[in-house]
């Protein structure tokens, strides 16, 4: 027996066998339960995503000889010979090939006779919107006025084509695309009923290359199976695709972690061997940047049983990991413009390594990098109100920040830091963890236990692996391990949060009342009636 394509193998024979359309299925079921049958449906949606598929069973519902029924027996005559293709009252037209009146015309003409087997007689136009004007015109007077024993499915990927008095006269369903999730989980099922072997990675990857088309993504199937020799493995199918391994691209970011240049290019020599789309790394990158988001961020979304995962989201500032997803995304769109594509991605890897973060481990070498602050503007009242004579900003040189060497020196007590903002900043505190810290106040640090009082406005943050976190970089800038022991915080100390705030309403009075003095400003609102925008005045950062 000659072999038969997965594709149309397993293509779907019941409305219970369809993958994802749940939407179209729900409504025709009950269309056909409640005997309320329209004479004209019009499917649409891209390709692979079941318009023909889901017209068939409706046929074979249509005229099974238990029905009409949203379950079709599938051994009846009707059913068999609508599944082998050869049912005689179901005409399956393809308008990309027959545009013209004439063809229109011998369907309409045959329309008006009773069906020979079936209790209806079906007409499946599959792309519809390819069909001529005149075509149109004269398949126009049917639908308006069907005979009873008449059914119209219609198929097509542009809809926008047809014209508006078709379309008034369809019932309109329109299909989704696949997720990749979907069409992972059925072709896990068909592998599984086939015996093939196979790795999650290989399926994943097929997954999305099928872009939302389940038959191109069985149509990819079958020829990953082929070139691995009857399994599926990622690396054939990876270079079947021409795309990258997983391994290799978490290989890159381990390598941007430590801040290692020679390294990453070599890793990119590497990968430029096997020829792959450098836009499809660049998305790869850009995926695993957000799964290590997901876990630092909002773990119970995450995938909890990666461990290598956990790892990379320890060692990575989360604002890090945003300026780098950031890089990615843009670099995958400015791939086009670059000279040429391995460029463009060496660019897009050279900008991450620019802006490595300051903490991470180098590799084989110390790397230091220039970070220069920058100034924000002025303070300026609305115009025409401009300062006489405003104050030019003190140039600030770049502070320099020095990565720590791989191998860390062995732990020693750190001298107790002047204050809690201080000890804030020694420990790196940042994302959430920081935003923990700035709310909180410290009331003392007892040998391994540092007392902290909080606001029960913000005890909410005081839960959960964000104390952890605190403990960890807590005892790495102390030189100990340490308990952090959080205390309801009454009307004492301010936390470094309510001290910012409190300094910043003092320079922004202070700002507004600069602005207000400055004679110049004085003139124009007494001369011209000039006012001062209020939210327009911002002090100067230092």
């Amino acid at each position: 027996m000659s072999y038969q394509a997965l594709a149309r193998k397993w293509r779907p024979r019941r409305f219970s066998e369809l993958v994802g359309q749940e939407h179209v299925v729900r409504a025709l079921a009950h269309a056909l339960d409640s005997g309320r049958l329209h004479h004209a449906f019009l499917f649409t949606g891209t390709r692979g995503v079941g318009k023909t598929t889901i017209a068939r069973i409706f046929a074979k519902s249509l005229n099974c000889q238990h029905g009409p029924t949203s379950n079709p027996c599938g051994e009846c005559g009707a059913c068999v010979e609508i599944d082998a293709g050869r049912f005689v009252d179901l005409l399956e037209i393809d308008a990309a090939s027959n545009t013209g009146i004439d063809n229109v015309r011998e369907l309409i003409d045959n329309a008006q006779y009773a069906p020979t087997r079936g209790r209806y007689k079906v007409y499946l136009i599959d792309e519809v919107h390819m069909l001529s004007k005149s075509a149109f015109n004269a398949l126009l007077k049917t639908l308006e006025e069907p005979p009873p024993h008449v059914k119209f499915l219609l198929a097509t990927t542009d809809p926008q084509k047809l014209p508006v008095t078709v379309l008034s006269r369809c019932i309109k369903f329109n299909l989704k695309r696949l997720t990749a999730e979907q069409i992972v989980g059925q072709m896990r099922s068909i592998l599984g009923a086939e015996g093939i072997a196979f790795d999650a990675e290989g399926i994943d990857v097929l997954a999305r290359a099928a872009d939302g088309s389940l038959r191109d993504g069985l149509s990819l199937l079958d020829q990953a199976i082929a070139h691995g020799g009857g399994a599926l493995h990622a690396g054939e199918v990876h270079a079947m695709l021409g795309t990258v391994e997983r391994a290799k691209v978490r290989v890159l970011l381990d390598l941007l972690a430590a801040g290692d240049g020679a390294g990453l290019m070599g890793e990119v020599e590497r990968i430029a061997s096997f020829a792959p789309d450098f836009a499809q790394v660049l998305d790869e990158l850009a995926g695993l940047l957000h799964r290590i988001q997901l876990v630092q961020l909002v773990p119970d979304a995450a995938d909890e049983g990666d461990a290598e995962l956990g790892q990379l989201a320890g060692r990575l500032a989360p604002q890090d990991v945003q300026l780098w997803y950031q890089m990615a995304v843009t670099g995958r769109r400015d791939l086009p413009l670059a000279p040429t594509p391995r460029v463009g991605f060496e660019m897009s890897l050279l900008r991450m390594l620019a802006f490595a973060p300051a903490a991470a481990a180098a590799g084989s070498r110390a790397a230091t990098v220039a970070r220069p602050s920058a100034e924000a503007p002025m303070a300026r009242p609305a115009a025409p109100a401009t300062p006489a004579s405003p104050v030019a900003p003190t140039p600030v040189a770049p502070r320099m920040e020095t990565r720590a060497a791989e191998v860390p020196a062995p732990r020693a007590p750190a001298a107790l830091p002047a204050s809690w903002a201080d000890l804030i900043d020694r420990a790196e505190l940042r994302g959430p963890v920081g935003e923990l810290a700035r709310n909180s106040s410290l009331i003392a640090i007892e040998d391994r236990l540092v007392r902290l009082a909080i606001r029960p406005t913000h005890e909410h943050l005081a839960d959960g692996p964000l104390v952890g976190t605190l403990e960890q970089r807590l005892g790495a800038a102390l030189g100990r391990e340490v308990k952090v022991k959080f205390e309801r915080s009454g009307d004492g100390a301010e936390s470094p949060a309510e001290q910012r705030a409190r300094a910043d309403g003092e320079r922004q009075r202070a700002a507004a009342a600069a602005v207000h003095g400055d004679p110049v400003v004085q003139s124009l609102i007494d001369t011209f009636g000039a006012r001062v925008i209020p939210d327009s005045v911002r002090p100067i950062d230092n």
